[in-house]
């Protein structure tokens, strides 16, 4: 089976110190007791289990595909997607296509013309590339014809290999960038789109899941080959030593998100650390690591240990009914909760702080309960709903919602107020120092 769903990855090795321990009546024994096996259970498994699919059901699979992202996708006037093109395109595809493996990609290759690493499907192959910015190390955006990098993701292959901001991606896998690009360049266009550059770039430098990865950079007149994979596929199976990272720095409280704001299970343990803190002179939140986003139930128990009296963080807009043309939106409120924390709060965000995690920004900031210090965020759009193809099962997500800063502001637009240019800020720097962490604790010790 070539398909890994993308929650259940799992790697499996042999026990360590076991020792062969057959004798060889053993291993004849197992032998026969693996055939009677066979004769009694396997049968019945085949019984059960259900047949391949039909070419007419991964018609209406793709059928209902298509027609939930066209009616709720709600970025497509952001974007040059000829969402009809794209039906034009993949619809003849499935003539000819008779396994999983194949409707997984044609359907991959779908949602990829919507250029927006917010939507994507609940499975993958081995050969499927790695989710951004959740299973990334590197952002690049094109200024010009030049792949320039924008910002390194901390303690990751990337780094370690030597990729800084401001270096030129030239090659990947020894295929020149404009070459090796054209693969993950949406063909449903109406007309060229940036966004749809960056997008494929991010795309090529994300890699695959089995293939390690080898980059050829340029900078200040030299020349670097990097292998951000070389130490094994490490972005497959990212780990934390822990959830939250506190401590303190004089009289200063840091605390660390870890990529979990999906998980619930966090409230208990922050209101645990807050209120060990609680009596620094001010605190610093880091978001930097939480590109897998999160849910609103997690951010409005951060955020209401922060704040003295209910007010809005963020406003919702659900697209124009086609026949009604009546746009619907809303407000959400956060409320406050517990022992509230009153000291001076800065928060940091990077490129791998995402979704929810620029939602807590947006919300802070609405707030007016904390300075908001660092780069662009991960500009995932909106938020997600789930759906269910009837026949396959394979589930997929996309952007339903807009979401909004209380000002109005995309949150896909919100730029710190205090931004630190993550070139600027690498320059002249080694890799272990952190400007933003520098610029909090100066911003706080100002507001002593």
């Amino acid at each position: 089976m070539d398909l890994i769903p993308a929650a259940s990855r799992q790697e499996f090795c042999p026990v360590d110190g076991r020792r062969p321990f057959f004798t060889a009546m053993k291993k004849h024994l197992l032998v026969l007791l693996a055939g009677l096996i066979g004769t009694w259970i396997l049968p019945g498994r085949a019984a059960a289990q259900k047949p391949p699919l039909t070419r007419q059901q991964y018609q209406a699979d793709f059928n209902y595909f298509w027609n939930t992202v066209r009616t709720n996708y709600c970025y497509f006037p952001q974007k040059q997607t000829d969402w009809e093109q794209v039906h034009a395109l993949y619809q003849p595809q499935l003539d000819t296509l008779n396994t999983r493996r194949a409707f997984v990609r044609l359907l991959e290759n779908a949602l990829a013309e919507l250029y927006d690493p917010h939507a994507g499907l609940s499975t993958n192959r081995p050969d499927s590339r790695r989710l951004v910015p959740t299973g990334t190390d590197v952002w690049a955006e094109f200024a010009g014809s030049r792949a320039v990098v924008r910002a390194v993701r901390p303690a990751f292959g990337a780094e370690r290999s030597g990729v800084r901001p401001g270096m030129v991606v030239t090659a990947v896998n020894g295929v020149p960038v404009e070459e090796a690009i054209k693969l993950f360049l949406p063909r449903g266009l109406r007309q060229a789109d940036a966004a749809a550059r960056n997008f494929g770039l991010l795309q090529l430098l994300a890699g695959d899941h089995r293939t390690p990865r080898v980059w050829s950079l340029r900078a200040a007149g030299s020349t670097l080959t990097a292998r951000p994979d070389e130490a094994g596929m490490q972005l497959e199976n990212i780990r934390y030593p822990m959830r939250l990272e506190v401590r303190r720095i004089g009289a200063v409280g840091y605390i660390k998100v870890n990529n979990c704001l999906f998980d619930n299970g966090l409230i208990a343990p922050f209101d645990s650390v807050l209120t060990a803190l609680g009596d620094t002179q001010g605190l610093i939140l880091d978001l930097r690591e939480t590109p897998s986003g999160g849910n609103t139930t997690v951010a409005r128990a951060i955020m209401g240990r922060f704040i003295k009296s209910e007010a809005p963080y963020q406003r919702h807009e659900l697209p124009e009914e086609a026949q009604t043309q009546t746009r619907r939106s809303w407000l959400e409120l956060v409320g406050p909760r517990g022992v509230r924390y009153a000291a001076p709060l800065v928060v940091l965000v990077g490129r791998w702080t995402g979704s929810m995690g620029e939602g807590l920004a947006i919300g802070f900031d609405a707030l007016g309960r904390a300075t908001v210090v660092g780069s662009e965020m991960a500009r995932l759009n909106g938020a997600i709903y789930s759906y269910k193809l009837p026949n396959s099962g394979i589930g997929f997500s996309i952007p339903v919602e807009r979401l909004f800063h209380v000002n109005g502001q995309p949150r896909e637009a919100f730029r710190p107020p205090v931004y630190l240019d993550p070139e600027a800020s690498a320059r002249g720097s080694d890799a272990a120092s952190d400007p933003a962490l520098q610029k909090a604790l100066n911003l706080l010790q100002s507001q002593k």
